[in-house]
């Protein structure tokens, strides 16, 4: 294990089992943005998956020790319980972005196993429908996933869009290091146009099952009681990229699904990859919604603005040794 990372460890620990910390956290929240729990933690490990996804016993870990720190509560009463009495300990709430099935399949029986609730946020056009998620697609068919002949066609199309594959990609034998150039590399494509990522999209072959959740699922897990469902967009559109009428459709659409599908969504907007401004912010409050979150690190504390709702991102990495998330904890605790 690297020094630095056995230092995190160590100091995160240090953090929540010291004066210090149990003084910072007193009275606190924290909101965890998690994606995807897949059925493997080895390929959850992956680099280019690490950062959205988790696995089944890393997560089961994660679940154990955030009920050993922390009261784990949904989201709402986290957000909106008046200031606990000194004694009480931080509490955490747990939400997941997008609305990926593996929610259902693999997240859920170990959120009833250990009693903890959670928060999906749905991109609302994916559920009940064939669409994929164009960097999941992308990046599973150039990792060879789905074969070698699908691969390569792919490729060939981005080459022919000028977007050729690294050269680390194509060529590196160690696994990890060519996981963390497809990294890379699938970060580079987000500044591509819709369109484009469409047509990417639509050269990967089917999955046998969709990637999203479907609304029967959506509903049975609402009635478990321990899941809760808000909108994360309606087509995951980065929202400052959009103009004003778009910007409105977008928030309507995705309200007036969740209304639909849903016994009671939450009044929390989940900023699609964490985007916003003063602009988007004032459209989110004139559609009523009185909290946002978005991907900006720090401990809620009931201050600041509501439509912008700190988070700490879950991975793999840190899922399956706590004491480093407790560490990203104890940063955002001295803000």
């Amino acid at each position: 294990m690297p020094i630095k990372t056995s230092i995190k460890r160590a100091s995160g620990w240090l953090y929540l089992n010291s004066p210090l910390g149990r003084r910072q956290l007193r009275g606190a929240g924290v909101i965890l943005m998690l994606h995807r729990v897949l059925a493997d933690d080895h390929a959850a490990a992956l680099p280019h998956r690490n950062e959205l996804c988790v696995g089944p016993q890393a997560f089961d870990h994660l679940l154990g020790w955030l009920k050993r720190h922390f009261d784990c509560v949904p989201l709402m009463e986290l957000l909106q319980s008046d200031t606990p009495s000194a004694a009480t300990r931080p509490r955490v709430a747990l939400t997941f972005d997008d609305g990926w099935r593996d929610n259902a399949l693999n997240a859920f029986p170990l959120l009833q196993r250990h009693q903890v609730p959670a928060s999906i946020f749905l991109s609302t056009d994916f559920i009940g429908s064939r669409q994929r998620f164009w960097w999941e697609s992308l990046g599973e068919t150039l990792w060879g996933s789905h074969g070698a002949a699908p691969r390569q066609r792919l490729i060939d199309y981005l080459h022919q869009l000028g977007r050729p594959l690294p050269y680390a990609f194509l060529n590196e034998p160690d696994e990890q290091r060519r996981s963390v150039a497809l990294a890379h590399y699938l970060q580079s494509l987000k500044n591509l146009l819709a369109d484009t990522l469409s047509q990417l999209t639509d050269t990967c072959p089917e999955e046998s099952l969709p990637q999203a959740l479907d609304w029967q699922q959506v509903r049975a897990l609402e009635s478990s009681g321990l899941i809760s469902f808000g909108p994360h967009g309606a087509s995951h559109a980065i929202l400052t990229g959009l103009d004003d009428q778009q910007l409105d459709q977008e928030l309507s659409r995705s309200r007036d699904a969740l209304h639909h599908g849903c016994q009671q969504p939450l009044p929390v907007y989940c900023y699609p990859n964490g985007d916003h401004d003063q602009r988007v912010r004032q459209h989110l409050a004139a559609h009523r919604y009185p909290y946002a979150l978005g991907t900006g690190t720090g401990i809620y504390r009931g201050t600041g603005d509501p439509l912008a709702l700190p988070r700490f991102g879950v991975s793999q990495h840190n899922a399956s040794r706590p004491s480093l998330l407790a560490w990203r904890i104890s940063q955002g605790g001295r803000g």
